[in-house]
């Protein structure tokens, strides 16, 4: 590591967590002469990157910063750089900096400092709110902050494997969620969609997504896993209410996949070009009887497969010219296979509220998983 580069990890361990971008702006300016620094977060609904210091927001997909946003790479403009903001994946927004140095080790150094600065982000995320507030260009329904708070980010990239999801409408939420968590070579994932509207729903798939990680980090079995969620919502509201879901556990060594199907969302697989089916065996929603037994079933992926998880707001929501439908979900999402798995649920998303021409009137889910077993 470069002496420039240590001493901006340096000013940023020191910085106080709601000045963690000037305080990088400060040190830009005196290491490489860069004046103009500015932090573009990425909006609730991946359709915005907001400037934090000035500035307006940048809407137009083909744009300089959403160039460097969507392919992961430094973008140069004229005499302004765009540089992913990333951290294991989680893809905050992107630093934009001018003058950009000539091509070189400066550029490589800048690089490395926007990771930095997501790492620092994270951290201070803890402290303030003030990057989770520039992060949204409208207020959030109470519904939506329940969900948005209980998810445990939007990406996720490690070795063999990148996920990422996405909630729809993003500002208003319901009943609809996900959770992932990796653990040992085996990723798990969970959709879920609890019954009812507003904070009845949000509350609900909060109690199930917090009883399902009790049980995974207890190191529950999968089946055993959804018994206790079903268990604590019975308990709850004794079957007057429940959550539909689907719990996936993959090994990311083998490409074997663990599977609850309770009530679930659609889980399609694109292979070779191709939109296939996953058929699993349907059970009961949480928290219907006060007695549920889960089975798990099993299926194995292959190199390069991408799993796309939908929930019925998706391929049901309605537009002029009738549903969305399983057809043209299944054409877009042979589409998205040169994307990276959060480019291709944002052009998901996109494409269906560009059918609708608004925003949705039910809650859409969208997950996509790959599994690449060689980039391990």
């Amino acid at each position: 590591m470069s002496e420039r580069v240590t001493a901006v990890r340096r000013a940023l361990a020191e910085a106080p967590a709601r000045l963690v971008v000037e305080c990088v702006a400060d040190v830009l300016a005196k290491e490489y002469a860069i004046t103009g620094t500015d932090l573009l977060l990425v909006d609730y609904r991946l359709s915005a990157l907001l400037p934090l210091l000035s500035g307006p927001a940048v809407t137009h997909p083909g744009d300089p910063a959403w160039r460097a946003f969507d392919h992961q790479n430094e973008v140069v403009a004229g005499h302004v750089g765009y540089l992913p903001v990333t951290v294991r994946g989680e893809r905050l927004g992107v630093l934009r900096i001018s003058p950009f140095p000539e091509p070189g080790t400066e550029r490589d150094e800048l690089l490395e400092i926007g990771t930095l600065l997501a790492h620092e982000l994270q951290a201070a995320g803890v402290g303030t709110d003030r990057y989770t507030v520039a992060a949204r260009s409208q207020r959030l329904t109470l519904a939506a902050e329940l969900q948005w708070e209980l998810l445990p980010g939007r990406c996720r990239v490690g070795p063999g494997f990148s996920l990422a999801g996405q909630l729809e409408p993003a500002y208003a939420v319901r009943g609809d969620s996900f959770d992932w968590a990796e653990q040992e070579g085996r990723i798990f994932v969970t959709v879920l969609n609890g019954m009812g509207d507003g904070i009845t729903a949000s509350l609900l798939t909060s109690l199930a997504t917090q009883a399902l990680r009790n049980a995974r980090r207890a190191g529950l079995p999968l089946a055993d896993q959804a018994s206790l969620a079903d268990q604590a919502l019975f308990a709850q509201h004794r079957g007057d209410s429940h959550v539909s879901a689907l719990m996936l556990e993959l090994d990311v060594t083998t490409g074997e996949v663990l599977a609850v199907d309770a009530g679930s969302p659609r889980l399609l697989v694109l292979r070779d070009g191709e939109v296939h089916d996953q058929e699993l065996d349907a059970e009961f929603p949480f928290g219907m009887f006060e007695t549920s037994d889960y089975s798990t079933q099993s299926f194995r992926m292959q190199p390069g497969d991408r799993l796309f998880i939908v929930s019925d707001g998706v391929f049901a929501a309605p537009g002029a010219a009738g549903q969305y439908g399983e057809a043209a979900l299944r054409r877009f999402i042979r589409r998205t296979g040169p994307l990276a798995p959060l480019q291709a649920v944002r052009s998901l998303l996109g494409d269906l509220r560009a059918f609708v021409s608004s925003d949705l009137e039910d809650d859409a889910v969208a997950v996509c998983l790959d599994w690449n077993p060689s980039s391990a």
